[in-house]
């Protein structure tokens, strides 16, 4: 039976990883994700797991990449300017087909930043932050509960495609307490379960190396753009709310998705026909969920960032068909009665130009 606990955000994005079978986790502190860091210090031991506070990013996401190859379920976090200092180990993940979970508790801001909720990382996650021709599956929970349930299907997918999978998170997800059910654990997960993991050379195993795909594999574009289009054939995942008949799609993520549900029902209050599109995946994008929208004039994305770094992927989904808004914040979430404004207004200029 599931069990139904009151736990802050990071803390159950934790204790989701232990439950579904990692038991590898190497980081450094940063916030506002240190209570992964914190809470897997003294949990992961009990669990029979390996726990390392290691000196710098780069050596946390280099260590899981050490423990992932020998066939462990791993794990990493960071946020900020911590997540940017992972990049090139994401991208020998990517290169050398290991799976790994990484989780970006984002925060505001370039440089240094500041530890408030922030969105500015999207581009970051969905482009592939490092070098060369990479994509990563990223999931974007919006409450505590769905970082418990987005976490199990992290491993699954990193594992399925051998590629490492992003959990984008933020400040506001990561700090705030909710009541969550908790699953059962599974059973222990096998460090054995894959013949491609390194086990030295005991026993009669045949001694192996894992390395740079393309040096061996010589039809890898061709391998690398249809496991691409696999992924975003099948792994896009998304909520609708109150689209059927809207007018005007807001479109958000994250905690910025909350309020845009408030805001869907302030507007319907009033008479405005609101709905909401919330990507799940962020890569893939969701595309499927702009399809068969048959009153919809306008859509707008709501992101805390100052630059709309989703509008694009909107624009893509829609086939450039319709005009995209944005409405975005530094500091402070979105409000309602922000997006409310900006919803007024398109609704006005519509009228007018009959």
């Amino acid at each position: 039976m599931s069990e139904k606990v009151l736990m802050k955000g990071n803390e159950a994005l934790a204790e989701a990883a232990l439950r579904a079978g990692c038991r590898f986790y190497s980081g450094y502190p940063i916030t506002p994700q240190t209570e992964i860091l914190e809470y897997l210090s003294w949990r992961m031991d009990e669990v029979g797991g390996v726990f390392v506070q290691t000196e710098s990013e780069l050596a946390g996401i280099n260590m899981l990449m050490g423990a992932s190859c020998a066939g462990a379920r791993v794990l990493t976090s960071s946020a900020g300017p911590g997540f940017t200092l992972k990049q090139e180990g994401i991208s020998y993940l990517c290169a050398n087909d290991i799976p790994g979970v990484i989780i970006d508790v984002m925060r505001i801001g370039s440089g240094l930043g500041d530890i408030s909720q922030g969105q500015g990382d999207y581009w970051q996650l969905t482009r592939g932050g490092g070098h060369g021709d990479y994509r990563t599956i990223v999931l974007a929970p919006a409450s505590v509960q769905e970082n418990v349930d987005l976490m199990p299907l992290a491993f699954d997918l990193s594992e399925k495609y051998r590629h490492p999978v992003l959990i984008g998170s933020d400040a506001a997800i990561g700090q705030m307490m909710e009541g969550v059910e908790l699953p059962e654990f599974q059973e222990a997960f096998d460090i054995d379960t894959y013949d491609w993991t390194l086990k030295g050379c005991k026993g009669d195993d045949l001694h192996k190396t894992i390395q740079n795909v393309f040096y061996t594999d010589f039809d890898y574009p061709k391998t690398l753009r249809a496991r691409y289009a696999m992924i975003e054939e099948k792994e896009q995942r998304w909520e609708s709310y109150q689209t059927e008949d809207a007018q005007i799609i807001l479109v958000a993520y994250g905690c910025s998705s909350r309020i845009c549900k408030e805001a869907v029902e302030m507007g319907r209050a009033e008479g405005l026909k609101l709905g909401l599109i919330r990507p799940i995946t962020l890569w893939p994008f969701p595309v499927k969920a702009f399809e068969n929208l048959k009153n919809v004039k306008r859509f707008i994305s709501v992101e805390i960032n100052i630059l709309g770094q989703m509008v694009d992927d909107v624009k893509l989904a829609t086939g450039c068909r319709y005009p995209v808004g944005f409405v975005g914040s530094f500091f402070d979430v979105p409000e309602p009665d922000d997006i409310l404004v900006e919803a007024r207004r398109i609704l006005m200029e519509g009228q007018e130009g009959k």
